[in-house]
């Protein structure tokens, strides 16, 4: 099948398509007149590629978690073990952004937002709070 095809049953756009195949994430056979070829295992790996990526692994975590894909022999603690170390940075970014939220909400609450030119948020912004 065509690049636009498999786009369409992937659910990735051509473009990225075209990028994974450029730093070897996948590969795809070319026809005779240059165009590319996808079968229907490439599509299926397009889009375990875009399920990985959607849950936040990064095209070198998709590259291990792809060679374990392909490993029929493959143990799945080596599968989970890289999960768990992603659901763990996932975990850590979640109590920075809340820890950010509590910050900024404070500043924001603190901010009379009238035509006075004393305003906390600067003043926080620039260390002064």
């Amino acid at each position: 099948m065509n690049i636009g095809t498999a786009s369409l049953k992937s659910g990735l756009p051509p473009k990225t398509i075209r990028y994974y195949e450029e730093i070897g994430l996948i590969r795809s056979d070319r026809r005779q007149n240059g165009y590319r070829d996808y079968s229907e295992k490439d599509v299926r790996r397009l889009h375990f590629v875009h399920r990985a990526r959607d849950l936040g692994f990064s095209v070198e975590e998709c590259r291990q978690l792809l060679s374990l894909y392909d490993d029929e022999a493959r143990e799945s603690s080596e599968v989970k073990a890289i999960a768990e170390l992603k659901l763990g940075e996932i975990e850590r970014k979640i109590a920075e952004l809340t820890s950010l939220k509590k910050s900024l909400h404070h500043l924001v609450a603190h901010c009379h937002g009238d035509d006075r030119p004393d305003c906390p948020i600067i003043e926080g912004l620039a260390g002064r709070v």
